[in-house]
């Protein structure tokens, strides 16, 4: 009589992966590879225009609300528009201006807007900008002079998608007396 053979390990006809089989799954893996890539790079556009630009924007309206809060609150003389501010020649806090990057006022002496390059240090071209400054100060009460600064870049990276980031702070500043 013969040994009885296990069925187990007998192959059928059909196992393995033929060359087409392998083929069709490596064009799946492309495709999602190319479509999870795109996903990737719009990904870093948008990590690059909501946080790297939205908080430089930030920082630097930060930056003019702390040199205009340090001016004395009946300094109507200090030009502002420069770094470091000279005393002389500007507005100070006296009421006016514009909060809105789209129509800053920059009527000569009162100037209440300035530019800074792609660095972030301030430039005297108003063509050769990458960032504008615009602020306004309003006047709340006989004492409180409202200080509002508005910061935008002037591009974003990679397609347009959505608003240009700007950030926009307000502050109060009371007479000492």
């Amino acid at each position: 009589m013969e040994p009885k053979r296990s069925n187990r390990h007998r192959r059928s006809p059909q196992s393995g992966l033929s060359l087409l089989e392998t083929m069709i799954a490596l064009t799946i893996l492309v495709v999602a590879t190319v479509g999870i890539m795109a996903l990737g790079a719009i990904a870093l556009a948008t990590t690059e225009n909501q946080g790297h630009l939205a908080a430089r924007t930030a920082e630097y309206a930060q930056d003019k609300m702390e040199q205009l809060m340090s001016l004395a609150y009946g300094d109507t003389t200090t030009d502002t528009t420069t770094f470091p501010a000279t005393s002389t020649g500007g507005s100070g806090l006296t009421v006016g201006g514009s909060s809105n990057p789209s129509s800053p006022v920059t009527t000569p002496g009162t100037g209440y807007v300035d530019y800074l390059d792609i660095s972030g240090q301030p430039t005297t071209s108003s063509g050769n900008w990458y960032y504008i400054r615009v602020w306004q100060i309003s006047a709340y009460s006989t004492t409180v002079k409202q200080i509002t600064v508005t910061t935008k870049v002037k591009a974003q990276v990679g397609a347009p998608q959505g608003a240009l980031p700007q950030s926009t702070l307000t502050s109060l500043k009371t007479s000492p007396f």
